[in-house]
């Protein structure tokens, strides 16, 4: 499958807005919203709906557990319909810090509680009579007053994509969804993720060319590779130290599986201990550039026919630039170097 562009934006960024309807007119084939614990994903999209009219407009990601399944699936149909059929449902467990600190949603079971919701957002936008019996969601409630109830919103297909960094749900990505979102991610590495997606998806009878699979990234035009890939490097130490807790951090998870353990458990350990600046310079520049697109036009473009070449068929971006007219100069160098990419 050929190489597509994708952009992050967030809403926090006063040029969000702008960014998105200048990425469109760009190339760019998708555009992403984050959720964490600032403003939700779907009000934004909704925003870019009425602003854009080609590109693809997705959560990236919504976190599972902040919203019943019906809920998201309403969501989902909302933006669905007033998109024209460009919506994607991009969607996550999150981790135990945000859902029972910030949700106060009890963090168990996150790969059934996946599985629970995607098969009763797919009964509610095909149109059936929700009764589901689970064992995270019952529906309607054993005992109570409920009925099982359908939508009075019109079918509609919504594209599922799971952010997956751990073997089961990776699984479960190649086995259910549309769609796979990663991090975290070096393409000399993919088989690390790629090798269960594959696996499951073949077991339920698909192959991973059924999946879009999405890698974010960021990117920076620059002749200074060693200083921007030290820069970037930097910026982990965040993922690692405060991403989690020292029981449960995917993100660490996923690079030890990529032979960084020792790196981002030292890393963990400084920055628990207080010592962020060194924390910061213990992360490998090896993790700063190998995940990102950083370098002249020429590097960069071979590092997009290396995610082209292990699979990845979308790269979602984060454009670090001065101004609005800068990234949106590196949004479409970018979709220029992808489509030199696609054609050889």
């Amino acid at each position: 499958m050929p190489l597509s562009i994708g952009l992050s934006v967030n809403p926090q960024d006063p040029r969000w807005l702008e960014l998105a309807r200048e990425a469109e007119r760009a190339g760019v084939d998708s555009v992403w919203v984050p959720e964490f614990w600032a403003y939700d994903a779907f009000t934004p999209l909704a925003a870019l709906a009425a602003r854009t009219t080609r590109v693809r407009l997705a959560t990236g990601i919504a976190q599972l557990g902040a919203r019943t399944p019906a809920m998201l699936a309403m969501s989902a149909m909302s933006l669905q319909h007033i998109s024209g059929g460009r919506f994607i449902l991009g969607i996550g467990t999150s981790g135990p810090q945000v859902m029972e600190g910030w949700h106060g949603v009890g963090f168990s079971r996150p790969v059934r509680r996946t599985r629970e919701t995607i098969e009763i957002i797919r009964m509610i936008t095909a149109g059936e009579r929700l009764s589901y019996s689970g064992e995270v969601y019952r529906l309607p409630l054993p005992g109570g007053e409920g009925a099982a109830i359908r939508s009075r919103a019109e079918p509609a297909f919504v594209p599922i994509y799971i952010a997956a960094l751990g073997p089961a749900n990776l699984a479960l990505t190649g086995e259910l969804a549309d769609g796979w979102i990663g991090n975290s991610f070096f393409p000399a590495s993919s088989r690390v993720f790629f090798d269960p997606l594959e696996a499951a998806a073949k077991q339920a009878g698909r192959s991973l060319a059924d999946l879009d699979l999405v890698v974010a990234v960021s990117a920076e035009f620059t002749e200074d590779i060693e200083a921007a890939g030290r820069r970037h490097a930097d910026g982990y130490a965040f993922t690692f130290g405060a991403m989690g807790s020292r029981a449960s951090n995917f993100y660490n998870n996923a690079f030890a599986r990529q032979g960084f353990g020792e790196d981002v458990a030292e890393v963990q350990r400084l920055w628990a201990a207080g010592d962020r600046a060194t924390a910061a310079a213990r992360v490998p520049i090896e993790i700063g550039l190998g995940t990102n697109l950083i370098g002249p036009p020429e590097v960069v473009r071979e590092r997009l026919r290396a995610y082209r070449d292990c699979g990845v068929t979308t790269v979602r971006v984060t454009p670090v630039a001065g101004d609005l007219r800068e990234s949106v100069a590196v949004l479409g160098t970018l979709v220029d170097l992808a489509s030199e990419v696609n054609g050889q």
